[in-house]
């Protein structure tokens, strides 16, 4: 459910930002001398080793920051072309990949894209449109909701034909009350063209220190390659009676290099700084949420943009301070990966992104089915 607090609760939280925002204008006021920054101990590059090139082009739509398309180019695909209507998603684009066809702004809205000029060009086409509107922690209007992309999305595959297109939402978008909306919308348009196959992956099955759990829609236009795909299998687990050789979840505090404290858990699912108020700087997403974080001992409120800062800035419970890059981490980007803007813009691209390695899986997947 969505993250609605008493009036109580609000104010006690509103008192405790400012006396924060007192605290850090002190602290920017005073001379800063050295202070302990905690090392990683997981690099998520390692989560997706960088395979030769299969010579497949992927064009990416409502790109983001990056998460599908770091992600197929770890899986060996060749970036074609990226779309997203905010700018500041093509300035994190351009900033980690000057050489990638970067298309923001108004050249970025995929409602005015001519995509038949890319017929034939395209071997795989993926995205995923704004989750908002079948998101549970939003108002879940569906197709009322101004944000809804699939249209769009469907316009171009149909108009693009790709080989492949790949489009990722929110599991609540499978949910009953909008199961007429993905027959007449999505399935019923693609079916013409297109074999689908349908599954849910959850992040940490590939060592991502998060419990994010997402949908995935996988079309192919030639049947025997379609025949050929299976979904990929997790890397990490729990589960102790797996036939394959398997490797434990990645946690949060070891993730994050933190020391032991007796407990250690999957992060919960970050919040995207682009939902709410426009400058929220918290990943927090739930009530529940929040007394894992507490468990963790690490503060979703108040992200800073560096590690420095993060560290400098104690909350006053003492509990851990996130920076930006380490929700990145959290989310299972690079950690050579960084984000334009302020922190809410960055958070916004973070939790609005796929989660790299999870892209990468499904990308290996595709590039196996379509190899043979």
């Amino acid at each position: 459910m969505a993250y609605d607090i008493s009036p109580e609760r609000r104010e006690e939280y509103r008192q405790t930002s400012i006396r924060s925002q007192q605290r850090k204008r002190n602290l920017l006021r005073t001379s800063l001398g050295a202070v302990r920054t905690y090392i990683p101990r997981l690099d998520p590059s390692t989560l997706m080793p960088k395979l030769a090139s299969n010579h497949l082009g992927a064009l990416s739509l409502f790109s983001g920051g990056g998460g599908l398309d770091v992600g197929f180019e770890h899986a060996g695909f060749e970036h074609l072309a990226s779309y997203d209507v905010l700018e500041i998603c093509g300035s994190t684009l351009r900033r980690n990949r000057p050489r990638w066809n970067v298309n923001s702004g108004e050249d970025g809205d995929v409602t005015g894209v001519d995509w038949k000029r890319y017929r034939g060009a395209v071997d795989v086409l993926h995205g995923g449109p704004p989750c908002q509107p079948f998101s549970i922690a939003g108002k879940r209007m569906g197709a009322k909701d101004s944000r809804n992309m699939w249209p769009a999305y469907v316009a171009a595959v149909l108009a693009m034909k790709p080989r492949v297109f790949i489009a990722e939402n929110v599991t609540g978008l499978m949910d009953r009350a909008f199961g007429s909306f993905v027959d007449e919308n999505i399935l019923k348009p693609l079916q013409t063209k297109y074999v689908i196959c349908t599954f849910r992956l959850s992040a940490d099955e590939f060592g991502v220190p998060q419990g994010r759990k997402r949908v995935f829609m996988v079309g192919f236009i030639n049947k025997q390659d379609a025949a050929r795909f299976t979904a990929p299998n997790p890397t990490h687990s729990v589960l102790a009676n797996r036939t394959q050789a398997i490797r434990p979840p990645n946690k949060a505090r070891f993730a994050l290099g933190l020391n032991n404290i007796g407990f250690d858990a999957l992060a919960p699912t970050l919040r995207s700084g682009f939902t709410g108020p426009r400058n929220t700087t918290g990943v927090l997403n739930s009530k529940a949420s929040l007394l894992i974080w507490n468990k963790l001992k690490i503060w979703p409120n108040g992200v800073q943009p560096t590690r420095d800062l993060a560290a400098r800035f104690k909350p006053e419970n003492g509990h851990y301070r996130l920076s930006v890059a380490e929700c990145a981490l959290l989310q299972g980007f690079p950690l050579d990966w960084s984000f334009e803007g302020p922190v809410y813009q960055a958070l916004g691209q973070i939790g609005n992104s796929v989660c790299p390695p999870v892209a990468y899986w499904v990308g290996r997947a595709v590039s196996s089915a379509l190899s043979e």
